[in-house]
């Protein structure tokens, strides 16, 4: 195999050999499986797809530590995206609104693909059981769209962007692609705000990486190499922000060791200096109603930047840490609410893309 060094955090582990094997880099699998894997689950749709295949485009959107907390339930003219409670995650979301926005950019997916396939079709909240969303769709013309066209290229792109600014053209048509009501979008562009608003990014994430139970839950659901990743179809694959692929034990030692908070608080406030804005997402409620608005707002965010070249990540610790919120609201014009999700965008590389379940193992 070879010489090999490998940098985590800071710090460097050297195999090579017969060491290489010691350390288990042979029983990682491939980046190449991994990738062609990805690559089938995020194939172009075919003109007439099964409801599974739908379920599929469902699936790309994006979700909160990649837990893909929904199980999309087929019906006649019908299908429910419902909340997967076994997927939930408590600490950083105790009160499920990730979980809730999450299915509604699965829902957003999923209308944006029923109707480019000739089964147009409705999204409405439904409150009763455990809450969730109904698409229910007829028969009928195709209508295609440009953000249909980008959902299998869409990813949360967790690294440095380049600096370079985002056009009026291009900020106008974000603003117009994530219009929905009962959401309000605002987008910041001037350096003080973004500045402040790096300043409770970095505040909350020290905050989080206080808390032992926040690291542990964020722990559990990091995928150290592609053999893990894909046996999982799950969580956040460190390879995507940029790290190399390290055996499950060895990833777990490191991490232990180099997840400090002046590194990663170095690394979001180099990645919010770079992007290009931000947008943060509020809904005109606090209820499980809005806060899908939010995630097919966002979502059609996302999908809008990607057709214009753009990428995205969420930084939403100002959201997640409660005390923060109300400054933040404050920011954004907002005061007295309670901002929903907060994206930092901008012109960067394509990463390795998240691994997605099967819709055989999310669909009822």
């Amino acid at each position: 195999m070879g010489r090999r060094v490998v940098l985590v955090g800071g710090a460097t582990v050297v195999a090579g050999g017969a060491g290489a094997a010691w350390l288990g880099v042979r029983g990682m699998g491939s980046m190449d499986d991994y990738d062609a894997t990805v690559a089938q689950r995020r194939s172009v749709l075919s003109v007439q797809p099964e409801l599974a295949d739908l379920v599929r485009y469902a699936t790309l959107a994006p979700n909160g530590h990649n837990a893909q907390p929904w199980i999309f339930r087929l019906g006649d003219g019908r299908i429910d995206i419902l909340p997967d409670v076994a997927r939930r995650t408590p600490v950083v979301d105790p009160d499920d609104h990730h979980l809730f926005v999450s299915l509604g950019g699965a829902a957003e997916n999923l209308a944006l693909a029923g109707a480019a396939r000739g089964r147009r079709g409705e999204i409405a909240f439904d409150p009763g059981g455990p809450g969730g969303l109904a698409f229910s769709h007829d028969a009928g013309p195709p209508v295609g769209s440009v953000l249909f066209d980008v959902i299998p290229f869409r990813q949360s792109t967790r690294a440095d962007y380049d600096g370079r600014p985002a056009s009026a053209a291009e900020l106008a048509s974000l603003a117009a692609a994530a219009r929905m009501p009962g959401v309000d979008v605002i987008l910041i562009t001037d350096r003080p705000r973004i500045d402040r608003l790096r300043d409770l990014v970095i505040e909350g994430n020290t905050a989080q990486l206080a808390d032992l139970a926040f690291v542990r839950e964020l722990k559990s659901w990091i995928r150290f190499n592609p053999r893990q990743a894909l046996k999982t179809g799950d969580g956040l694959f460190s390879v995507a922000s940029g790290n190399p692929p390290l055996p499950t034990w060895l990833g777990s030692a490191m991490f232990d060791a180099t997840f400090k908070p002046k590194a990663e608080n170095d690394k979001y406030a180099r990645q919010i200096d770079t992007s290009a804005g931000v947008a943060v997402f509020v809904g005109a409620r606090e209820d499980k109603d809005h806060w899908t608005r939010v995630g097919r707002s966002s979502q059609r965010f996302a999908l809008q930047a990607t057709a214009l070249g753009l990428k995205c990540s969420h930084i939403n610790q100002p959201v997640e840490v409660a005390a923060l919120r109300p400054e933040l609201a404050a920011l954004v014009g907002v005061a007295g609410r309670r901002p929903d999700l907060v994206m930092r965008f901008g012109y960067g590389p394509t990463l390795p893309y998240a691994a997605r379940r099967p819709a055989r193992l999310v669909s009822a």
